[in-house]
C-alpha cells in the first residue's frame, strides 16, 4: 500500500506544480488580452513643443486611437534637447502599452549614437509600432531677402562665411544634418542657430527676424508660403513636393542634397505580444483613416504608412547612414 500511496502523492504534487507553473502565464496572458484596462489612459509622448508637425500629426491620430482602443489617449509634450528629453521619458516607461511616443528620425536615431550626449537609451530601447509620414526638408528666406535662388544664398554664404544665420530644430536633428551636408557639398558656411524645442520655436525666431535662413520641414512652411511670409529657395526631396510645386529641388539646382524626416510611433521595448498587436492595428487604422489622411494633406504631409516590421528595418537603415556622417555633425 505504501508504494501506491507514494505514487499517488507524487502524482498529486506533479499536477499541483504544473498548475502553479501555468498560473502566472495565464494571468499574464489574461492581462494582455484585457488591455487596455477601462478608465486607464494611454499617454502619447511628443518630444517637441506643441504646434509643430510631430505634435500636429499625433493630435490627429489620438482621437482615432481612442476609438480603436476604447480608452483615452492623452498627448503629452516633453520638449528639449532635440527630442532627447521626450525619448528618455518614453524608453524609461514601463512597457505595458500605457505609454507610447511619436518618434522622428534622424533625431531619435542620432542621439544614442553620439556618446557625448549621454543618452540613456539605444535603438533597441524602442519598439517601433508604425511609420506615418516622410517629410522633406526645405530652405527659405524672408520675402524681402536679397537671395532669390539657392545659388544666391550659397554664393553669399561662401563670400561671408559664418555670417548668415540659419535655423535648425536642435543639435543633430534632420535640419542640422541637412545644413552640414549643404556646407560640405557647396563650400558654403552658415552660422547655425539650434532651437532645441522644435519647429515652432525655430519658426517664431525666423518670423521675428532673429535668423535669416529657415531650414525646416516642408510641412512646417506650407501655411507660411500661402501667407507669403517666406520665400522658398529649394526642397531636399527626390522630387518636387506636391504641396510646394513651384519650389525646385536641390538636385534641379545642381546641389546633390537629399534630406527628409521620417515620423512614426514607438513604445518602450518589451511590450507583451498581444498589446503590441493591438497597438499596431489601432495605429494602422488611425494613420490610414481617410479623414486623418485628408487633414494631413491639408497640412502639407503625405501619409506614407509602414508596418512595425518595415519601420524597424527603415530605422536600422537610417542608423547606418547616420553613422557615416555623424562625425561631421558632432564637430558643429
Amino acid at each position: 500500500m505504501r508504494p501506491k500511496a507514494s505514487l499517488a502523492v507524487a502524482a498529486a504534487l506533479s499536477v499541483s506544480l504544473a498548475l502553479a507553473a501555468c498560473g502566472p502565464n495565464n494571468s499574464s496572458a489574461g492581462g494582455a488580452q484585457n488591455w487596455p484596462r477601462k478608465g486607464k489612459p494611454v499617454e502619447l509622448i511628443v518630444s517637441f513643443s506643441p504646434g509643430g508637425a510631430v505634435d500636429t500629426a499625433a493630435r490627429l491620430v489620438a482621437p482615432l486611437l481612442e476609438k480603436e482602443l476604447g480608452t483615452n489617449v492623452e498627448v503629452i509634450n516633453k520638449p528639449g534637447a532635440g527630442g532627447q528629453i521626450g525619448y528618455t521619458a518614453l524608453t524609461s516607461a514601463k512597457p505595458d502599452g500605457y505609454t507610447i511616443g511619436a518618434t522622428g528620425s534622424p533625431s531619435v536615431v542620432v542621439s544614442p549614437l553620439d556618446k557625448s550626449r549621454g543618452a540613456k537609451y539605444t535603438r533597441e530601447s524602442f519598439q517601433p509600432l508604425g511609420m506615418q509620414v516622410i517629410d522633406p526638408a526645405v530652405v527659405g528666406v524672408a520675402p524681402d531677402s536679397p537671395y532669390n535662388s539657392l545659388q544666391d544664398l550659397i554664393d553669399a554664404a561662401k563670400k561671408t562665411p559664418s555670417k548668415i544665420t540659419a535655423s535648425t530644430t536642435g543639435l543633430q536633428t534632420g535640419e542640422h544634418f541637412a545644413a552640414v551636408d549643404i556646407e560640405q557639398k557647396t563650400g558654403a558656411k552658415f552660422a547655425l542657430v539650434h532651437f532645441s524645442e522644435g519647429a515652432s520655436q525655430a519658426t517664431a525666431a525666423f518670423l521675428g527676424g532673429h535668423v535669416q535662413v529657415y531650414i525646416g520641414s516642408a510641412s512646417d512652411v506650407t501655411d507660411l508660403v500661402k501667407q507669403k511670409k517666406i520665400k522658398l529657395l529649394g526642397v531636399m526631396g527626390e522630387q518636387r513636393s506636391e504641396f510646394l510645386p513651384d519650389t525646385p529641388t536641390f538636385k534641379e539646382q545642381g546641389v546633390d542634397v537629399i534630406s527628409a524626416t521620417a515620423r512614426g510611433y514607438s513604445a518602450p521595448a518589451g511590450l507583451p505580444a498581444e498589446v503590441a498587436t493591438k497597438l499596431e492595428a489601432a495605429l494602422k487604422k488611425a494613420i490610414e483613416d481617410p479623414a486623418v489622411e485628408s487633414k494631413m494633406k491639408a497640412l502639407g504631409l503625405q501619409t506614407n504608412y509602414l508596418s512595425a516590421d518595415d519601420y524597424q528595418k527603415f530605422w536600422g537603415e537610417q542608423e547606418e547612414t547616420v553613422k557615416a556622417v555623424l562625425p561631421l555633425v558632432a564637430k558643429k
